[in-house]
């Protein structure tokens, strides 16, 4: 059993996956989107090849808390992967991701800015993995307290 982190973008996927424990994220790739066709495809061997039982799909809100286009694009997106795949999608807040990946790459001296741009769309999708996890422990924690 593992979880799929992803950063959704309009033309780049961010994945990361979960160990089988389920305690951390690794960044996995970065998918360019396609046609549905070859998303499809590309999406239902990432789950058969991974063993992947659950999908959590970065919701980028306003820092307000409120639905933009890029958050509607990215539900229709997770609503769409939920379909095809018959795995549950979960919407997790994602704000700040993108700049908490952008500040991790920035002490990456020795990377090439083209390679820092390749791994935001990754590292941001294991953020957003590793948060959700984190919840969970939380949760699972809090439950066991009391």
């Amino acid at each position: 059993m593992r979880i799929l982190g992803i950063d959704y973008g309009d033309r780049n996927i961010g994945l990361a996956v979960s160990d089988k424990l389920l305690v951390t994220g690794h960044a996995l790739s970065r998918y360019r989107v396609r046609s549905k066709e070859e998303d499809e495809k590309y999406f239902k061997k990432i789950v058969s090849t991974y063993g992947i039982t659950q999908i959590v799909v970065g919701l980028p809100l306003r820092m307000d808390g409120s639905f933009g286009s890029q958050a509607q694009k990215t539900k229709e997106f997770g609503n769409w992967l939920e379909s095809i795949l018959n795995i549950p999608v979960i919407f997790w807040d994602e704000r700040l991701s993108t700049k908490q990946s952008v500040k991790i790459l920035s002490h990456q001296k020795k990377l090439k800015p083209r390679t820092k741009k390749n791994l935001k769309d990754q590292i941001s999708a294991c953020i957003i993995l590793s948060s959700y996890l984190e919840s969970k422990r939380v949760e699972f924690n809090d439950s066991k307290n009391h």
